[in-house]
């Protein structure tokens, strides 16, 4: 049996990730409103009370950590100073600060008890090709993610701890949808060569991958989903 921890459960790729580990040698707790325990990341206790309430309810152990929670809020530029720095240090704490304290405890917890374990991180196509002007706290949050990523792999694959990122590019989830209609979604879909945006299903199917199956020599691997949008 594989325990798993996956943030951001409750729709979009979250609630897609988790259909494709509803099987029986998984056992996954959710989080979020809907979908698990709920903690709003936006307090600083939330990442620590949900690892503690997700490991009693998996008797002790979590063998995989999936970060998929974020958020995906305008801030223009020409807001007033502290409303601007208040929705930047928002979403840093959400989408990169959040999913730093649950990797350290991840890690902290198999090196306790000596044995391995594998971070799926849920990045983003804007930490290579950036976002719009009004998204640079997005777009920065996610390369955050991609570097921290990395860093885990290098520090800890000795270990047998391993940590792979996914980098969807537009998903249509009811963020994607939002934002395609806000900026003209004709223009945006021209930027996609497969002509499309991706499906949760195929983002669901790429973490579920790598949380079960990837090779350990995949370690550090980031893994692009973005329809050739933007190509590395």
């Amino acid at each position: 049996m594989t325990n798993i921890l996956l943030t951001g459960s409750s729709r979009g790729i979250g609630a897609a990730i988790a259909a494709k580990l509803d099987r029986p040698d998984v056992a996954l707790i959710g989080h979020g409103t809907r979908s698990g325990i709920p903690a709003d990341f936006s307090d600083p206790a939330a990442p620590r009370a949900l690892w503690d309430a997700a490991l009693e309810r998996l008797g002790g152990t979590i063998d995989v950590l999936i970060n998929n929670a974020g958020v995906f809020d305008a801030n223009p530029i020409d807001r007033d100073d502290d409303a601007w720095v208040a929705e930047w240090d928002r979403t840093m704490r959400i989408n990169l600060t959040a999913s730093a304290e649950l990797c350290r405890l991840a890690v902290l917890h198999w090196q306790g008890r000596g044995v391995g374990g594998r971070i799926v991180n849920i990045a983003s196509r804007a930490a290579y090709r950036g976002d719009s002007p009004a998204h640079w706290h997005y777009a920065a949050s996610k390369a955050g993610m991609v570097a921290m990523t990395k860093s885990i792999a290098r520090g800890y694959a000795g270990q047998e701890i391993l940590a792979f990122a996914v980098c969807p590019g537009f998903t249509m989830t009811g963020m994607a949808e939002d934002y395609l209609s806000s900026r003209g979604g004709d223009k945006l879909l021209a930027d996609i060569p497969l002509g499309r945006v991706a499906m949760p299903d195929e983002i669901a199917d790429v973490a579920r991958f790598l949380a079960l199956e990837a090779p350990a020599s995949m370690t550090g691997a980031v893994i692009d989903v973005n329809g050739a949008s933007y190509v590395r």
